[in-house]
């Protein structure tokens, strides 16, 4: 039974070691091409190590004409501190409420909005907002990208934080309520402290979402090309050199954008499984 259980033990590391390798190696790969030239990634590219490293790379995306990366590395900080807070706040209260109030309608319209899950319309959407921004007479930037975020509904958030917050024990509420707490006072006092690693769960797969977001951001910036974040200016360097392509230009910069991302998880790890668990629960 030793033997067999120490066999277990063994294949199951293998298999973990396997998968991290893989999840892995494009990071690894990225980093270790920034340090290259372009024609070694070109001639060379299933080489892991450059030959002849060299920091020239990053020093050119610092230097380049059509890549400011203090400016999109601030609009990136600002529209992506902004979606988080927009996640974390809608989701919170949005899973609260749903747990917890009483109104009519509750669980046609949370049914509704459960709905959501099953439909992901895309691109189509791009369209209809574009022109409710004309109508509103609300100009197409990042601001007005934001402006819309404001009200978009993310239900799997909503769905984990409500699962979390039924699981806890009305005694909570109600010896709240005998103390003089409002049903908002409930929130901020009781529920929301108690929400603190799920709302750190959540808050790092906005970031990573937000920060790494390219489409919208990019629709939404042609006319303000000022204000693009990271991510869409990074397209910019592919035609910033004497080549069609600079991969090593556009892997140096891609290793810049995704420091914050590694920095959010090294901060939120110790929240990230355990906030993961905390809203798997059944509601």
């Amino acid at each position: 039974m030793k033997t067999r259980n120490v066999g277990w033990k063994i294949c199951s590391y293998v298999i973990l070691c396997v998968f991290l390798i893989l999840a892995v190696f494009p990071l690894f790969y990225t980093i270790s091409a920034s340090f290259k030239t372009n024609s070694e990634i070109l001639s060379d590219p299933a080489s892991l190590l450059p030959k002849n490293p060299t920091f020239d790379n990053y020093i050119n995306v610092l230097n380049s004409d059509v890549f400011d990366f203090k400016n999109m590395l601030k609009y990136s900080i600002y529209y992506t501190v902004v979606c988080v807070t927009i996640t974390l706040i809608s989701s919170s209260m949005g899973g609260y409420v749903f747990a917890r109030g009483r109104f009519r309608g509750k669980k046609f319209w949370f049914l509704a909005f459960s709905m959501l899950m099953f439909f992901s319309m895309g691109s189509v959407t791009i369209y209809p907002l574009l022109q409710t921004l004309n109508f509103l007479h609300i100009p197409k930037s990042l601001h007005g990208l934001l402006f819309i975020k404001v009200f978009s509904v993310n239900i799997i958030n909503i769905y984990l934080v409500r699962s979390y917050v039924v699981s806890l024990p009305k005694e909570l509420d109600e010896s709240a309520e005998i103390d003089g707490c409002s049903f908002v006072g409930i929130f901020f006092r009781i529920v929301l402290p108690l929400l603190k690693p799920l709302m750190a769960t959540i808050g790092i797969l906005a970031f990573q979402g937000s920060w790494n977001d390219y489409l919208m951001p990019m629709i939404f910036t042609l006319g303000t090309p000022h204000q693009r974040p990271l991510v869409v200016g990074l397209v910019a360097l592919s035609k910033s050199g004497e080549t069609a392509a600079n991969w090593n230009l556009i892997l140096a910069g891609t290793t810049m954008s995704l420091l914050p991302v590694l920095v959010a998880y090294s901060i939120g790890n110790r929240f990230f499984i355990s906030g993961l668990t905390a809203g798997a629960v059944k509601g």
